[in-house]
């Protein structure tokens, strides 16, 4: 067990555990993202609260959670840890240097990752603390009784036009940071080959652009269109 330990630990331990938790996160976004395109509905909030109903009493579904809170944690740490152990390595001159070859993305990301994780402190204490502590009204509907009415938070926080742009700006800095993040995962995982690195590429990009959008969308048009 010391061999794991000693590992984990390392340099390279680290990155493949800010791969794999960054990876799980990619698949978290595509799951969330899903689930809030439900406020896109006109149907009063039924969609949307029997949606989070559902992530939120299912028991898969609830401890997927917690191992999604852990790793987003987990994930953070690990990227400052090595940010830190990067910089103490390096010289100055050589940093310069490096920086001159570098993406924007890549010279940034544990600025980027800070302030996503600043983002989701105040995303969960907006909504899901609010509600696991229990001050929101509840609602029934046919298939479902007296359940958490979140609908009406997001509703009252995305016609506040300065938490949408808080928001969108989020989004943006979510944008950038996979921007690197996600091809940068695989190549830490060693999957480098010259026929399919041009296409996780190419895929990351897209995957940089279309979620965050897609997230950003969502708090514009009810801004707009609600």
């Amino acid at each position: 067990m010391n061999w794991i330990s000693s590992f984990l630990q390392s340099s390279l331990g680290k990155k493949v555990v800010m791969s794999l938790t960054g990876l799980f996160l990619c698949l978290f976004l595509v799951v969330h993202l899903m689930g809030n395109l439900q406020l896109l509905k006109h149907d009063g909030g039924q969609s949307f609260n029997e949606y989070t109903y559902f992530m939120t009493h299912f028991p898969l579904i609830k401890i997927i959670s917690y191992v999604n809170y852990f790793f987003i944690l987990l994930h953070t740490f690990q990227g400052l840890m090595l940010y830190a152990q990067n910089k103490a390595a390096r010289g100055v001159g050589y940093e310069r240097k490096a920086n001159s070859n570098t993406s924007f993305s890549s010279r940034n990301m544990a600025l980027l990752g800070s302030l996503i994780f600043i983002f989701i402190s105040v995303h969960l204490g907006d909504f899901w603390l609010k509600m696991k502590m229990g001050v929101l009204d509840k609602v029934s509907y046919p298939n479902h009784e007296n359940i958490y009415n979140l609908y009406t938070r997001v509703d009252l926080a995305y016609q506040q036009w300065w938490i949408v742009l808080f928001y969108v700006i989020a989004m943006i800095v979510l944008a950038y940071h996979l921007l690197h993040g996600f091809q940068s995962a695989f190549q830490s995982l060693g999957l480098n080959h010259p026929k399919y690195t041009p296409v996780i590429k190419t895929i990351g990009t897209l995957f940089a652009i279309l979620i965050p959008l897609g997230f950003a969308i969502i708090p514009i048009y009810r801004l707009f269109f609600f």
